[in-house]
């Protein structure tokens, strides 16, 4: 009901009454009272609307004081009635100089927890709409345009106020706390938050287990009820995990209602907080927040001013634009870097697969059981012969690049230390500079100039924290001094500080100090094994890369379900590009170590295929230099496919089922199309009416022959070429883990058609 209506309707109430009382000033006070009842009732209950009024948000206070609010898309329910707030830590301020010892002064105030007994005291409404344009992204402009609710609560007893800002788009909500400077509320410690998502029903969910240390996890597609009895299961090794609940999850989460409504549930722009997972109560099918706690248990040290971040709820009866949502971004802060031509989207080869699949190591010698940096002399060392860091395979990838066009090369395992980094708990474990004897810095650094490749660097921290910051500027100056614009940093294993875990607010102030030095330094940044993003490379696109998720690496450790690229576009991919580092084209590990029974759960197409479906300013072609002399025809797609869009429209979507993706390179008339798809294989019908109609275009499809299948005829691809307009239509099969990929090049003379069909 609207104001108007519930006004109307009182003053009915009111009319029917009067006639009926008896008395003058009975009738004045009782017209007084109902109208104090009716602003109360007002001020407690609001409605928002999105633009194009799909979307309704309700706000209310209930009788206990409890901030709620509810969701519903075109009259369905997203989100039902679901509790607002958090939960303080009980503590004893601090003693202030100028009082007795354990005496507190007169304007230390308890605090309590901030979820009930709460006042409308203000609420205000806004509407904005801008169009702006990233650095760089999947489209060449974002329009961010949203009705605005922000609501300012009082606590009767504490006289603590706080806002709820509310947010709604034509494709979503966000909302967040914020925490005003204010006599009565200054420090305070989060116990928890208890932000609700109440689900529709016993709906479908695409999850992983909740955890505090990695989301490098297979996703498991199941209703809510049946998580609980799932969990164990979909829990598999990792070098630091930490789960809290057997029906906690992970954002972002992607789920499907049972009347066809696809909702997202994540959080845009984390910073100076703590990480948010998702706790089930499976009995009333109800998410609350779950914030990754600090080696005490605290889950936040707050200090007014201050805000939340985001959370937010991406819905639509359309999945695809699920995956089209730009409401993560929007929610971020315009970027703070001024000069940003030195971010440049990266195309890059690695000294890296051939560790991963333990073809060769990381580390330089077997014979040394332990090294102290400062101490420990590899003069006289022998090398172990499987070192992959060497200037003469370096050499060699960098020719690989210089010849097929790449802009940079990435090598691991460079550096001293790499004998025992791992699993001793050990602080001062890299200093970041020091090479091995068998990699000539100063040589490749000329060598790699000369062919103009760049030099990615690689910072593996061991997940001591303290060493890296430590080193940082020191690490960061060397990079500068050699000609290295971008690092890959890494945060394997159990976090030192000890106690701490990957995802808590420390961390995530520490990955964000990072971000922020490196860009002092017009350094670009991937970053492994850190916190999964929430949008923060719009405001600052040095961070070119994330992982936090299962990437291609666990294709080389036993395997991933040939659905889990059909899943991260609608999950780990909402909060922004991942380095999957996709390109494989030998899928039986077996070939490169003997000792490795593992497999690519993937087909050579579903790999190109991967370069436009999983967005990223940084793709690796991870796969060694000779598995793509095999395969040249084929690895052309991956040297001509685009990092940066002008423009993207997805095709056709069902999580875990099918992904079409078609994207224009920027500055550029060119399209790319990619499909990949899951365990069923599938049969894709798109046309081309995102083709300028004046123009006429070459299409190359890489696609799956009739006989692929991820499992037994991986490598199993055709190659044809068509003329492609605005009118055509295709029709593909893609196979069981499969899918196809298609370059679509202006046609600039007609002898270019010639032979061709007409598609």
């Amino acid at each position: 009901m609207n104001r108007n209506r519930l006004l109307n309707a009182v003053l009915n109430i009111l009319f029917v009454r009067n006639r009926y009382a008896g008395h003058i000033k009975m009738k004045k006070l009782f017209y007084t009272f109902l109208l104090v009842c009716c602003s109360v009732l007002l001020i407690n209950a609001q409605e928002l609307r999105s633009p194009d009024g799909n979307l309704t948000m309700n706000f209310s206070v209930q009788n206990n004081g409890i901030p709620t609010y509810r969701l519903t898309f075109k009259g369905k329910d997203v989100i039902k009635l679901s509790n607002l707030g958090l939960e303080l830590k009980d503590e004893t301020p601090p003693v202030k100089f100028g009082t007795e010892m354990g005496m507190k002064s007169e304007s230390d105030n308890e605090k309590t927890s901030l979820y009930d007994n709460f006042v409308v005291m203000d609420n205000k409404t806004a509407t904005f709409d801008e169009t702006w344009q990233p650095v760089w992204g999947e489209v060449r402009n974002i329009r961010n345009n949203y009705n605005e609710l922000t609501v300012t609560l009082n606590q009767k007893g504490t006289d603590q106020n706080i806002l709820i800002r509310f947010r709604l788009f034509n494709d979503g909500l966000g909302f967040r706390y914020e925490f005003p400077q204010q006599k009565n509320l200054n420090y305070f410690v989060i116990k928890e938050e208890k932000t609700q998502f109440a689900m529709p029903g016993d709906i479908t969910a695409y999850w992983i287990p909740g955890d505090y240390d990695t989301q490098e996890y297979d996703y498991t597609i199941s209703k809510l009820s049946e998580i609980k009895g799932l969990f164990h299961s979909a829990v598999t090794d990792n070098s630091s995990q930490t789960q809290y609940s057997e029906t906690g999850v992970q954002a972002p989460l992607m789920l499907k209602s049972n009347d066809g409504l696809y909702i997202s549930v994540h959080e845009a722009a984390l910073v100076n907080y703590a990480c948010m997972n998702l706790n089930l109560d499976d009995k009333n099918m109800i998410f609350e927040s779950w914030l990754t706690p600090d080696a005490k248990g605290d889950k936040g040290y707050m200090q007014t001013p201050c805000t939340s971040p985001w959370r937010t709820v991406i819905v639509s009866d359309d999945a695809r634009d699920i995956l089209s949502s730009k409401i993560t971004l929007n929610l971020n802060e315009p970027c703070k870097i001024q000069d940003v031509s030195w971010i440049k989207p990266c195309k890059y080869l690695g000294v890296w697969w051939q560790m991963i699949t333990g073809m060769s190591s990381w580390s330089y010698t077997n014979e040394l059981s332990s090294v102290q940096l400062g101490i420990t002399d590899y003069t006289n060392v022998r090398s172990n012969g499987t070192h992959g860091a060497t200037t003469k395979r370096v050499k060699e990838y960098i020719d690989f690049a210089a010849l097929h066009g790449f802009d940079g090369v990435l090598v691991e395992g460079w550096n001293i230390g790499w004998e025992d980094w791992f699993g001793h708990s050990k602080d001062y474990v890299f200093d970041f500079i020091t090479p091995y004897p068998d990699f000539n810095l100063s040589e490749i650094r000329d060598y790699a100039k000369s062919k103009g490749v760049k030099m990615i660097m690689h910072h593996e921290t061991s997940a001591s924290v303290r060493n890296y910051e430590r080193h940082l500027d020191q690490a960061f100056r060397f990079m500068k001094d050699n000609g290295y614009d971008a690092v890959k940093t890494g945060y394997v294993g159990n976090i030192i500080p000890r106690g701490e875990h990957h995802y808590s607010q420390w961390l995530v102030n520490h990955y964000q100090y990072v971000l922020e030095k490196a860009a002092e330094y017009k350094i670009m940044v991937n970053a492994h094994e850190a916190v999964r993003p929430t949008g923060i490379c719009r405001t600052y696109p040095n961070l070119i890369g994330n992982e936090a998720a299962r990437g291609t690496e666990y294709q080389a450790f036993g395997g991933s379900k040939p659905n889990h690229t059909s899943i991260l576009p609608f999950t780990r991919l909402i909060g922004g590009p991942m380095d999957y580092t996709p390109g494989i084209f030998e899928m039986d590990i077996s070939k490169l170590n003997p000792n490795n029974k593992s497999h690519v759960n993937s087909t050579l197409a579903n790999q190109l295929a991967l370069y436009v479906t999983m967005s990223s300013p940084l793709q690796m072609a991870a796969d060694l230099p000779e598995n793509y002399n095999r395969f040249l025809d084929a690895f052309q797609f991956i040297k001509d496919v685009a990092l940066d869009w002008d423009d993207s429209k997805y095709l056709e979507a069902e999580p875990g089922e099918y992904i079409t993706v078609a994207r224009k390179a920027k500055g550029k008339n060119n399209w790319f199309v990619g499909n990949t798809c899951g365990e069923k294989g599938f049969t894709s019908n798109i046309n081309f009416d995102f083709l300028n109609p004046e123009k006429t275009y070459i299409a190359t499809i890489y696609a799956d022959a009739k006989d692929a299948h991820y499992k037994t005829n991986p490598q199993a691809y055709t190659i044809r070429k068509a003329i492609v307009t605005y009118k055509s239509k295709l029709t593909q099969q893609s196979a069981p883990g499969g899918g196809y990929a298609i370059s679509i090049f202006e046609v600039t003379d007609k002898s270019q058609t010639k032979g061709l069909e007409k598609l």
